[in-house]
């Protein structure tokens, strides 16, 4: 369930907490998953599950094998209503996964949590198995029929979004049996091993200076200003990466193997089409943007950590170096109260019922936080069910990029309040634009800040920081996907070693960071911790297409007269029922332009330029 309703963000922003950092970061908000049930022991709970199962079992039998018929009709007999029976399962269903997975995900080492989690997933995949017929019924019934029924039946056509994309998967379809058994192997194929990945990754432990550290901790520590300290987090991350390499290799080849399996039987012809299918892009876009972004790697992360090279004072950086803090960062930490104040007159400044929505976030505990053992790494924003409410996951430790990130989780969230009026089955926006709101979000909260900023140095310091995530968000993504690549192609000719991996790994990095970092041994073993690699296979380009994306809307918002915020918002509001063509239309953007990238990343190369300018004013 997490790849289809986590949107996941890998963050590098959180260290263990003390008491001293607690005072200074004030009290950090736990979200209160009592707003979809009490307890995983409480009546509604337990009576959801009963329910849930026994109306999967009531619908398939009302329903199965008389959709062909239901098309010929109109009210409580035509498709429209069966697909309003369908959506209310899918919002019960939802509630009780998220439920189960928010909990989980609270505390992952937690063997209540993990049995809570696995028990709410088998007992789902058994119900959707019962419901699976639909969609593949559907897609047995000619164009023409449902293209009439459409015209004919007002309950119908409100789901003609959703019933117009389920035709793209008509070519990848199998029979029932099989798509019956896919879905029932999951649990004990792919969905397991992403859980093995999850509960030995949050079981790691990292010794730095005698102390062992989780990984939010010592991924952190590549950020300290003291290279010693960065070198040390360096090393143990290595030690216990290699330590643990070959659970991790096993992970990898299993799931690039089950993938290649399901896309052989599917008909996929590339290792990505499904994934850009689920995306709803074609494959020809994509490719124009990871052909782009490879040839401004020059212009991009080469240039600029040759530039941050000379600033710390090195003639080419070590690898733990590429986040290190430039001398003008400021090293104070940011209490959440200011980074709650900051983002809301962000939001507000573009539009006031964006902060009043994200608003919601902190008022009503739809946010967690502090930093504890267990908890999941990163970030994320979890949309639920459109009869509930989004939530947000962060690990806040105060540091300008944990800013940063709420921006953009809260920026998924305003995206996923707005698109629930759409309902369950139309609310779930596809990945590339998902990332919109969110890098949107991020973006509204940098400038504002940047504007207030008169010191020549801590714009400098701004500007870097800000390149640098663009950098994260662009540059190292595309080289992610093509790590992707080049690991499920060669994984069809076999097992892969951890050294093969390895190799494939320090390859793509060595390419995107470029000849002013130093890749050294050890290196290569940093693949092993990348959650979006096990969870959502090519999930990566989505981030760098939101930001190119969010550059060019950018752009418009700044020349736009009135009426930009009206059209962004229909953007969000409409969810899953439009094509990306016909949501950038209005703003006069065409991603299928192969124009369209480069104007994205000349956002990125400006602010190089306008780095170097102030370095030469120095």
């Amino acid at each position: 369930m997490r790849p289809n309703l986590l949107h996941s963000r890998l963050t590098f922003s959180a260290s263990s907490p003390t008491a001293e950092r607690g005072a200074e970061l004030g009290e950090l908000p736990v979200w209160k998953l009592q707003d979809l049930y009490p307890s995983a022991t409480s009546t509604a709970f337990v009576s959801d599950i009963e329910k849930a199962g026994k109306a999967a079992i009531a619908f398939e039998t009302k329903w199965k094998g008389k959709l062909s018929d239901a098309a010929t009709k109109t009210g409580e007999g035509g498709i429209g209503a069966a697909l309003r029976e369908y959506e209310a399962l899918e919002d019960v269903m939802g509630r009780i996964g998220s439920f189960a997975g928010l909990t989980y995900f609270s505390n992952t080492t937690d063997p209540v949590n993990g049995k809570l989690y696995g028990d709410a997933q088998a007992k789902l995949t058994d119900f959707a198995a019962h419901l699976l017929f639909l969609p593949l019924e559907l897609n047995r019934i000619d164009d023409a029929v449902i293209d009439a029924a459409m015209a004919n039946d007002t309950g119908t056509a409100h789901y003609r979004p959703w019933l117009v994309d389920l035709r793209l998967d008509k070519p990848y379809q199998l029979d029932d049996k099989l798509e019956q058994l896919f879905l029932e192997k999951s649990m004990t194929g792919a969905a397991a091993f992403n859980r093995l990945f999850d509960e030995t990754m949050a079981e790691l432990r990292f010794e730095i200076d005698g102390e062992k550290q989780p990984l939010e901790v010592a991924l952190t520590m590549l950020q300290e200003p003291d290279e010693a300290l960065r070198r040390k987090a360096a090393a143990a991350l290595t030690e216990t990466f290699k330590a643990n390499i070959r659970v991790f290799t096993l992970i990898t080849n299993t799931l690039a193997k089950d993938k290649d399996i399901s896309d052989r039987w599917r008909g996929f012809e590339d290792i990505a089409d499904s994934r850009h299918l689920a995306n709803r892009v074609e494959r020809e876009v994509v490719d124009a943007l990871a052909a782009a972004v490879r040839d401004a790697y020059p212009r991009l992360s080469h240039r600029y950590y040759k530039m941050k090279a000379k600033w710390l004072g090195m003639d080419q950086m070590n690898y733990w170096d590429r986040n290190a803090p430039l001398p003008e960062t400021p090293t104070a930490l940011i209490p959440w109260s200011e980074a709650r104040e900051t983002v809301l007159a962000a939001y507000g400044a573009f539009a006031p019922e964006m902060a009043a929505i994200a608003k919601r976030f902190f008022d009503e505990h739809w946010i967690d936080a502090p930093v504890r053992p267990g908890k999941a790494p990163g970030a994320f924003a979890h949309p639920t069910v459109p009869s509930a409410h989004p939530y947000v996951l962060v690990n806040y430790m105060g540091k300008p990029r944990d800013v940063m990130t709420l921006a953009h989780e809260l920026g998924h969230g305003v995206h996923q309040v707005l698109a629930g009026g759409q309902g369950a089955l139309m609310c779930q926006t596809p990945l590339t634009l998902a990332e919109t709101a969110s890098v949107f979000g991020e973006m509204l909260t940098f400038r504002a800040l940047l504007e207030r900023t008169t010191d020549k140095r801590e714009r400098k310091a701004m500007l870097a920081q800000k390149v640098e995530d663009m950098i994260n968000t662009v540059v190292r993504q595309i080289a992610f996907y093509e790590f992707e690549r080049k690991l499920h192609t060669a994984r069809k000719s076999g097992e892969l070693t951890s050294d093969d991996i390895g190799e494939l790994w320090l390859s793509v990095q060595s390419e995107s960071l470029g000849p002013a970092i130093r890749i050294s041994e050890g290196y290569e073993t940093y693949w092993a911790y990348i959650p979006h690699f096990i969870h959502s296979p090519f999930y990566v380009y989505a981030y760098a297409f939101g930001d190119c994306l969010v550059n060019s809307l950018y752009a418009v918002y700044q020349n736009a007269e009135k009426g930009f915020q009206d059209k962004y918002f229909d953007l969000l509001k409409a969810g899953g029922t439009k094509h990306h063509s016909e949501l950038l239309k209005p703003f006069g953007l065409d991603a299928t332009d192969p124009s369209f990238w480069s104007k994205g990343l000349s956002m990125l190369e400006g602010l190089i330029d306008e780095l170097e300018a102030l370095d030469s004013d120095a």
